[in-house]
């Protein structure tokens, strides 16, 4: 989740907060339940509205039809555009919300908290949904006090992305930039580098904060979050550390401000790119770009690894998206069994068969989709057709990365947390405060939201 939607989701949580709490038992929330009976055999009609579900291509497609043949005469509409929160809250609140809801995993702790999606067990029993299936921090992710209340799809993780060329010239390989040796990460970054008149022409390393602080402690064994998902640990010597480091490499090249400046006119998904044309060194970025990279500049000289942990070790911190009922849903059991099929083995099948005559229509490789179900992404694995390096490699640090995730717990105040560690990173990049006090604030106010959230969970109305 982007930095700009994290914070409109905080507003728009707490501007909803007044609305739901007086009436999260009513609508059937996390202590309301559902009426619903699910039976994987069942015939179903009625309607079935889904919010959320936007940008639909081909592995999209080929999935919904199964889907719909599998609902029988349910009547599937799309609400059209991004998911809007203050949307979706509202109509749980009046009564009237969709019928199925689309949203990012770390939205689902806050969603269930507040009573506005049910919980899953019924329907994971009844429809017979395979939840041993599923990358297991995927289904942490949408897993709050022991209760499943999301079904997962896809799954995202940070590989490290390098321009060969630029690392040779330098004297380096892609192990000095995948964080295993951070010393040698910050030499790199300074070696790659080129800053003219404070004008920065050529990025060395990109350490994409604010984004990735909590991937960089993990992969230095610390966590923002207790596992439990009740304690921050924003103000830990780990977490102290990984941010000065982090902020570090930014100094080593002449300051964030002008690395942003950089970053941000690069022509990020066409094929004057950063990679290709000469002007990024090394970062950690999520997996589809990738298939971004392969597409528009199938000749840059590219490197690829997994992100390393300070023992050398793969390490990935995982985020996607995830299916839930809506408190108050006009047709829980059809939203159940579309969650159930669009997730099923046969459905990424059907997807990866797609995707590929895609691939091979445009002469292009298949380099792979991470489904969120270890099932399915053990067959698409062996599908890809990326047969030469560099994106070869690309693909295999991919899987291997999507094999060791990791992730922030739910939590019934996720918003408010990522919303102060945000805050906290981007005092510090902006010259503001030292990473031991912006964090050190960070941590009273996360733990602050933290206790309150949990506090009216468990105390309830």
């Amino acid at each position: 989740m982007g930095i700009d939607r994290r914070a409109r989701a905080l507003g728009v949580f707490a501007a909803a907060g007044l609305l739901l709490s007086g009436c999260a038992v009513g609508t059937g929330g996390q202590s309301g339940g559902t009426d619903a009976e699910f039976d994987s055999g069942a015939e179903l009609s009625g309607d079935l509205t889904v919010m959320g579900f936007s940008g639909v291509d081909e592995v999209a497609t080929s999935r919904m039809e199964l889907a719909e043949s599998e609902l029988g005469d349910v009547n599937v509409k799309l609400i059209e555009g991004e998911l809007d929160i203050q949307q979706f809250l509202s109509a749980v609140a009046t009564g009237d919300p969709p019928s199925l809801l689309y949203a990012d995993r770390d939205q689902i702790g806050s969603l269930a908290a507040r009573g506005a999606i049910l919980p899953l067990e019924d329907c994971i029993d009844g429809e017979g949904i395979e939840t041993g299936d599923f990358v297991e921090s995927a289904l942490n992710q949408v897993t709050l006090d022991g209760t499943v209340y999301g079904i997962p799809e896809f799954n995202t993780v940070q590989l490290t992305m390098a321009n060969a060329d630029l690392l040779e010239a330098a004297g380096m390989s892609i192990d000095d930039v995948n964080g295993s040796d951070r010393e040698a990460m910050t030499e790199a970054a300074a070696a790659m580098a080129q800053n003219d008149g404070g004008k920065v022409s050529v990025i060395g390393v990109d350490s994409k904060l604010p984004e990735f602080l909590p991937l960089w402690v993990a992969a230095a064994g610390g966590s923002v979050m207790s596992e439990d998902g009740r304690t921050a640990q924003l103000d830990d010597e780990t977490t102290i550390e990984s941010l000065e480091w982090a902020v570090d490499i930014y100094e080593q090249q002449g300051g964030f401000s002008a690395i942003k400046a950089t970053r941000d006119a690069a022509d990020f998904f066409g094929g004057g790119n950063q990679f290709a044309t000469n002007t990024l060194g090394a970062m950690p970025m999520e997996q589809w770009y990738l298939n971004v990279l392969n597409e528009v500049s199938p000749d840059a000289p590219m490197a690829f690894d997994t992100v390393r942990t300070t023992e050398g070790e793969p390490i990935a911190f995982a985020g996607g998206s995830a299916w839930a009922i809506p408190a108050g849903s006009d047709n829980p059991e059809a939203a159940c069994r579309w969650a159930r099929v669009m997730t099923s083995v046969d459905a990424w099948r059907a997807a990866a068969d797609a995707r590929v005559a895609l691939r091979e229509e445009e002469g292009l490789p298949f380099t792979g989709i991470l489904t969120g179900n270890t099932v399915a992404d053990e067959e698409i694995e062996g599908m890809t057709t990326a047969d030469e390096a560099p994106w070869s490699e690309g693909v295999a640090a991919m899987y291997e990365a999507n094999q060791n995730t990791r992730t922030l717990p739910a939590n019934p105040a996720d918003a408010e947390f990522d919303d102060a560690m945000q805050e906290a990173v981007n005092r510090v990049l902006n010259g503001q405060a030292e990473p031991a006090e912006a964090l050190a604030k960070a941590q009273q106010t996360a733990q602050a939201a933290l206790d309150e959230a949990w506090a009216e969970l468990e105390g309830g109305d």
